[in-house]
């Protein structure tokens, strides 16, 4: 007889089972976000089945199962016939101030169907996005507007990551700062909001369909002045400045396209000029890190990869700076500082 009241642990068999259905539980967490069920009960309080069903336009068997299969992993609250969202399940909400909704939505239309084809990355080494876009992540990305506004929608949600994350960070000396990749310039608001140099300028810089994006936030943070937008391609040619910034950029592609990267940075950047690179570290061992979930996406997305401190070391010297140190940060993320390697001993 099982005691209900301590029941015993999972075999393996049953603990493997659960990570062979993960595929269907995010399922299941993208429609809900798409539905927007827990934006309406985060805005307007628990519900029952049927009428969150009217609300969401959705069926109400479908819609009281799928929140039945969610509610034992903390997302949903159920009392009977009626259901709250949890504070976990209210991330999923449009409306909430650490939203991943965006990230929910854009997993399923922009990662969840391409990794059908990891296989053929294991075999190949070759994204399972490109195998099953026909062409690369990117410029996949690039051929629809809506699909482009999502992504970047996305990015922006992943940014609550980098909450507080320059808090205590000085820049370093310089009065221009180009953020490369920079999608709507958040980041480089938030650089200059805090910064105590009040005549530091700065550059958005990204592809022509996504540098635009940044003009209102720009000017809703009062910045608008003090940024230029500037179109491009990295790997071709970047702005001249006295501080890059690359945040949460070389992970997105690989050893050979990062130099190119660093190779075109070192090319426009003046002797005195400081490169930021702002990632995550993968730590030695089995222990559980963010980074080793993130490097699975990168393997079937993007072909990019997760790297270890001694790999940033490595690959900045490839591609042509010297690391002058490693600054943690209160989050997931570090802050690598560099300088041109053939500058390097010119510093004080």
């Amino acid at each position: 007889m099982v005691d209900s009241e301590h029941p015993s642990e999972s075999s393996p068999s049953e603990v493997m089972a659960q990570l062979l259905d993960g595929f269907a539980l995010s399922q299941a967490l993208f429609v809900l976000a798409e539905a927007g069920v827990a934006t309406v009960l985060e805005r307007e309080g628990p519900q029952t089945v049927a009428a969150l069903a009217e609300r969401t336009q959705s069926d109400p068997g479908a819609l009281g199962r799928l929140i039945r299969s969610l509610a034992p992993h903390g997302v949903f609250r159920t009392d009977g016939d009626r259901v709250a969202v949890t504070a976990l399940g209210a991330t999923l909400s449009e409306h909430h101030p650490q939203s991943v909704h965006s990230v929910a939505v854009g997993s399923m239309d922009l990662h969840y169907r391409a990794f059908a084809e990891l296989r053929h990355t294991l075999r190949t080494g070759e994204p399972a996005a490109t195998r099953y876009f026909g062409e690369p992540y990117f410029d996949w990305i690039a051929t629809d507007p809506a699909r482009a506004k999502l992504f970047g929608e996305a990015m922006t949600a992943f940014g609550t990551m980098r909450a507080g994350m320059f808090d205590g960070y000085r820049l370093p000396p310089g009065r221009t700062i180009a953020d490369l990749g920079a999608s709507d310039g958040s980041l480089l608001v938030d650089l200059l909001l805090r910064d105590h140099q009040l005549d530091r300028r700065g550059i958005v810089f990204d592809l022509p369909t996504t540098v635009e994006s940044a003009r209102p936030v720009l000017a809703a943070a009062g910045v608008a002045d003090r940024v230029d937008l500037v179109a491009g391609d990295f790997f071709e040619a970047v702005p001249s400045a006295d501080i890059y910034l690359l945040s949460w950029i070389l992970h997105d592609w690989s050893d050979a396209d990062s130099r190119r990267i660093l190779t075109s940075i070192a090319s426009a950047a003046p002797p005195h000029a400081r490169l930021l690179v702002v990632e995550q570290i993968v730590p030695a061992g089995d222990d559980p890190h963010p980074t080793k979930k993130f490097d699975l996406t990168m393997l079937g997305i993007l072909g990019g990869k997760e790297r270890s401190e001694q790999e940033y070391r490595e690959l900045l010297d490839s591609g042509g700076f010297a690391v002058d140190r490693v600054v943690p940060t209160s989050g997931p993320f570090v802050i690598i500082e560099a300088t041109r390697r053939d500058a390097a001993s010119d510093r004080p």
